[in-house]
């Protein structure tokens, strides 16, 4: 039956999805156009086909127990010089998305693996692109802002042409989102 590489995030909704995506493609990061904007959960992960329907059920297990929260982007950061990436940071909800991966990743579930790198929530806006296009964008984005409630997670497979296609989603148990923090709603992006 062969193997699928498999990943699990938090969708970065609209229009904040497809504004951070397109500013990627602008900065020469050819990638962006076949990966949706998002917090990931669990990187790329191969595993068999045939153990799809185990992972599925494991991510229906994880959201029924979720409860949505907020999710606030603010600034940017990198990774530079460990791994050439500029990403914009998640200030709120960081916390609730480091449970949720390591819930998806437990020990005892079918996808359970150890990290590269430790866990980061973050929304990727530019990789592996020159010097030059990571400073522009770490600068460009500085100033941006959005917000929205998190309701739950994704389950996407990269196809053979590299591209990210979502399987399914997997909404949180309780359809009750906890107060915004203070900040105002919606996005903001600085004048360039």
């Amino acid at each position: 039956m062969g193997t699928v590489t498999i990943g699990v995030s938090i969708a970065v909704p609209e229009p904040h999805g497809t504004l951070l995506q397109q500013r990627r493609v602008g900065f020469g990061d050819v990638a962006a156009h076949g990966i949706p904007t998002h917090v990931t959960l669990l990187p790329p992960t191969e595993i068999g086909r045939a153990d799809l329907p185990a992972l599925e059920a494991h991510l229906a297990r994880v959201a029924a127990a979720g409860r949505p929260f907020p999710m606030r982007l603010s600034g940017t950061g990198t990774f530079r010089p460990l791994s050439p990436v500029v990403f914009v940071q998640v200030v709120e909800g960081a916390e609730a998305c480091a449970r949720l991966q390591q819930q998806v990743r437990n020990a005892s579930g079918p996808v359970a693996r150890e990290l590269q790198f430790p866990y980061h929530p973050h929304v990727t806006v530019a990789h592996g692109i020159d010097e030059a296009a990571l400073d522009r964008a770490y600068e460009e984005l500085a100033g941006y802002t959005a917000q929205w409630p998190c309701t739950g997670f994704g389950l996407h497979e990269q196809g053979s042409d590299g591209v990210w296609r979502k399987l399914r989603d997997f909404p949180f148990g309780s359809t009750v989102v906890p107060p915004q923090a203070s900040a105002p709603e919606g996005s903001s992006l600085p004048a360039r």
